[in-house]
């Protein structure tokens, strides 16, 4: 504490200081009959050689920050695309330090050569065609050049990677990251945001997804017979804000259970195996050295953004709109461990949007293993399906049918009978 009020007086003291020497200055030019506005030729020409001065000053620590923190500062791209990504940001650096120093070189050459001279009137020259039509010509051919290979390297990134490529999706949300790898057959499941439940974080569409939640919708804490004995309670006597707002909620709810019975009477449960294989991943992104990605995005709540810097590639995650990207890790970890000379380095994923007060932990650590590696990785998780993982399969003591896609034909039969007594009540 009173090391800083050192540092305010010290700074306050300064300030009077300054002002008082303005104020010396301002009274010694008085003294001497010479008004603020009136600048002598020394001091035209001191001024013009500091100038030039800071010219050479600029252009050497320019270069000196280069060659003592690299290029960019970015350091090695981990991936293949990255690579054609530093390419395109090379030649933007490239073609932006020589008008840097093209420019610069003009502006203060010219402060120091055309000084104001005693007698000599600046000459007035208001325009010019033919200069008019080089420096709009010149930097419009320059941008074209620029923006039609910044076009052709994001249709690149953002297209569909084929089938060669694994597919992976990250969700977002306040405030961290989980990953859902598609399972053998290489498709993600389908999701839908009314079948978010406790044990389906992702929305995930299967037959035992939706019956399970209808079954919430219905019988849940806050489902609609909980809401529904509330307000048919007679020993408790509601406020009218209450009422008006369990009203509101029931009627939300009943809308939305409408729409579950109509996507189970419109699914196919053919489509459940996309889902029931899909791999949920949570801290840790697992990927393989020189094999393509394509990565989905979705978020829960706002806009946030994937950024994987190592790898070159941001997308933002937006509510209700899928986005992608693709990329190929030609690095491991390991090796890049040594190439940094740093035991504890590891790729990350960040959130590049400022998405609310814990932002700054929306991290996800990325891992790039060998292909021998990440097959024994593959191989492990693909026992911790989501089948397995969020809807094991019942025991044959229970049901005789382990398959989940035929014992949720015994759920909805359950659930249907739920909607007949339901809808009465409603």
């Amino acid at each position: 504490m009173e090391n800083k009020f050192i540092i305010l007086l010290v700074v306050i003291f300064a300030a009077i200081a300054v002002a008082q020497l303005v104020r010396v200055y301002e009274l010694s030019s008085k003294l001497r009959g010479k008004n603020e506005y009136e600048v002598s030729s020394r001091d035209n020409n001191f001024n013009a050689l500091l100038l030039l001065l800071f010219m050479f000053f600029q252009f050497f620590g320019f270069i000196y920050l280069m060659l003592e923190y690299g290029w960019t500062g970015r350091g090695d791209a981990a991936s293949i695309e990255g690579k054609g990504t530093d390419w395109l940001l090379n030649l933007n650096f490239v073609i932006i330090i020589i008008v840097f120093f093209f420019t610069n070189a003009l502006l203060f050459y010219f402060s120091y050569r055309y000084v104001k001279k005693p007698g000599v009137k600046a000459y007035y020259y208001p325009h010019n065609n033919k200069l008019e039509l080089l420096w709009t010509v010149i930097p419009a051919c320059v941008l074209a050049v620029i923006i039609i290979l910044g076009l052709q390297s994001w249709n690149e990134l953002t297209s569909h990677a084929g089938k060669d490529a694994k597919i992976v999706e990250l969700y977002s949300k306040q405030f961290d990251w989980t990953a859902r790898y598609a399972g053998k057959n290489n498709r993600l499941g389908k999701f839908d945001y009314k079948l978010t439940t406790d044990n389906n974080e992702l929305g995930l569409v299967t037959s035992n997804t939706i019956d399970t939640a209808i079954n919430n919708m219905l019988k849940g804490v806050n489902g609609i017979e909980a809401i529904q004995r509330k307000l048919n309670n007679s020993s408790i006597i509601l406020s009218d804000s209450t009422q008006n707002k369990l009203e509101k909620e029931l009627s939300a709810k009943e809308r939305l259970i409408r729409l579950l019975y109509q996507m189970k009477e419109n699914h196919n449960s053919k489509v459940d195996l996309d889902a029931w294989d899909d791999i949920i991943q949570k801290d840790t992104l697992y990927l393989s050295v020189n094999q393509l990605y394509e990565f989905n995005f979705r978020a829960m709540d706002v806009i946030h953004s994937a950024f994987f810097p190592h790898f070159r590639a941001q997308m933002n995650t937006v509510p209700g709109v899928m986005t992608r990207f693709k990329f190929t890790p030609d690095i491991t970890t390991k090796e890049m461990r040594v190439k940094m000379k740093n035991e504890k380095f590891n790729f990350i994923l960040m959130c590049n949007k400022i998405c609310g007060g814990a932002h700054y932990k929306m991290k996800m650590t990325v891992v790039v293993l060998s292909k021998n590696e990440y097959a024994a990785w593959e191989s492990k998780k693909m026992k911790e399906t989501f089948k397995d993982k969020y809807f094991p399969a019942p025991t044959p003591a229970k049901s005789p049918n382990p398959n989940p896609a035929d014992s949720s034909k015994v759920d909805s039969n359950a659930v249907l009978v739920e909607k007949k007594d339901s809808l009465k009540k409603v």
